[in-house]
């Protein structure tokens, strides 16, 4: 994803462009699918705005929802969804309303040596796979069952498709960077991540999925976090 709590004014998500901002230390917590794009505007922000230190801090979505609302200073939370930075705003821990700022699509991805032979996401039903996929909870989960329910209305597709790619989970990670690792490191058959995701690395193979198939764009969103301005009591 209390007790009401001061706010500092709302403040603007943080951009490379923004050359010549006051120095600060920002704390970001970003769904792990955008691990990579936030490291590179680390770099780029801190190198235009001498004196200002970003701290980044990546995982779930509904894992870092849940750290700020238990008091984690952040802020700025970039999410993978919209609904776990709604849940801050509906109990008064966000500076303002949601704002989106970018979309993806789904895509399959196997090893590059591909043992199990996958050639489309059809094959995903095949008996004795193992699919590698996150908890309920994570974003890409939700959006992965989305597009097996598609899938499995495609010509095609047998009509127990969803059964039979259910049948064949494996485990379930912590997050989409985990599914992406255990596919590069041969230990899953294949996964369904953002496209994005399948980028990252070289010793995966992405197998697109049908237009008609693939969900909305997931939009992302960020919210801003109130910070504490009152000390916490002090414990006798």
């Amino acid at each position: 994803m209390r007790p009401a709590r001061a706010a500092r004014p709302p403040r603007r998500a943080p951009s490379p462009s923004a050359a010549g901002a006051a120095p600060a230390n920002l704390t970001i917590y970003g769904a792990a699918s955008l691990k990579a794009v936030l490291a590179k505007a680390q770099t780029a922000y801190q190198a235009a705005n001498p004196g200002t230190t970003i701290t980044i801090s990546t995982d779930s979505s509904s894992a870092l929802e849940t750290k700020i609302e238990q008091g984690a200073p952040a802020d700025v939370f970039l999410s993978a969804d919209t609904a776990n930075p709604q849940k801050l705003v509906d109990k008064g821990l966000a500076a303002g309303a949601l704002t989106t700022f970018a979309g993806n699509l789904l895509t399959v991805i196997v090893p590059t040596a591909n043992p199990a032979g996958i050639q489309t996401p059809a094959d995903l039903a095949k008996t004795g796979l193992k699919i590698i996929t996150c908890g309920d909870t994570v974003p890409i989960a939700k959006y992965a069952a989305l597009l097996v329910a598609n899938l499995a209305k495609q010509p095609g597709y047998p009509a127990d498709f969803v059964a039979k790619y259910t049948a064949n989970i494996a485990s379930k990670e912590d997050n989409v960077a985990a599914v992406v690792s255990k596919i590069d490191l041969g230990e899953g058959d294949a996964g369904i991540v953002y496209v994005t995701d399948a980028r990252t690395s070289t010793k995966v193979t992405a197998i697109p999925v049908p237009d008609a198939a693939n969900v909305p764009p997931p939009t992302r969103a960020w919210s801003s976090r109130r910070r504490r301005t009152s000390p916490r009591p002090r414990r006798s």
